[in-house]
């Protein structure tokens, strides 16, 4: 529940989030040029009296509450809907796709992790598509490697990319972050950055090591 400070207004919201039937009173005489002073002091402690009667105990949602069970396999991800979306999904999508969509199930969910992470890290973009084209147009300053290859993005393979949009969804959604520990960075196998050498590793999965930058 939350408080403006605004005095009319916050007890308009706080009237509508209790369930406290208050809030269309104390709306029409704020609005009246007839009301007085004292008149809408008066409803105001009212409203107040009544609320604390009541429980303003309603049922917040924690931050880390996840509803979303997921079953890292081929087959529950076979069992989801066919994914759709907007702007941000398809650049997840996409980069699940060229990025990952030779390693399991569960690498993608990994690669995933490592997007939206970056996403709420204040060293990155604030978007998915800022953080999947970052450097895009710079040879070997993007920061995933499909979208400065100079290779075709087209899609060829139509079950792999549906999956990854599947992965997506699921990802944008709220499906948990578990897998690599707050990783913002992987590579596969077959490198070694820089970068390695600095940043603590988190996980491996399948061809990918996974690390997080220090804060």
């Amino acid at each position: 529940m939350s408080l403006k400070k605004n005095w009319l207004g916050g007890i308009l919201m706080l009237c509508a989030t209790s369930g406290v039937v208050v809030a269309e009173t104390t709306k029409s005489q704020s609005n009246a040029g007839t009301a007085s002073l004292s008149a809408l002091i008066g409803a105001e402690r009212n409203a107040f009296a009544t609320m604390s009667s009541a429980s303003l105990t309603a049922p917040v949602q924690s931050t880390n509450a996840n509803p979303i069970a997921v079953k890292y396999n081929k087959d529950w991800i076979a069992g989801q809907p066919i994914a759709k979306g907007g702007a941000e999904w398809a650049c997840l999508a996409k980069a699940l796709y060229f990025e990952a969509r030779g390693e399991t199930v569960k690498g993608q969910f990994a690669v995933a992790e490592v997007i939206l992470n970056r996403v709420d890290n204040r060293r990155y973009p604030n978007s998915i598509c800022g953080v999947v084209n970052q450097g895009t147009g710079r040879k070997h300053a993007c920061q995933f490697s499909f979208t400065c290859d100079g290779v075709s993005d087209k899609v060829r393979e139509q079950g792999a990319y549906e999956r990854a949009a599947k992965i997506a969804k699921l990802m944008i959604s709220g499906a948990p972050r578990d897998l690599t520990k707050g990783a913002t960075h992987f590579h596969t196998s077959q490198v070694r950055p820089r970068w390695a050498r600095k940043f603590p590793r988190t996980a491996q999965i399948g061809a990918h090591m996974f690390y997080r930058q220090p804060s």
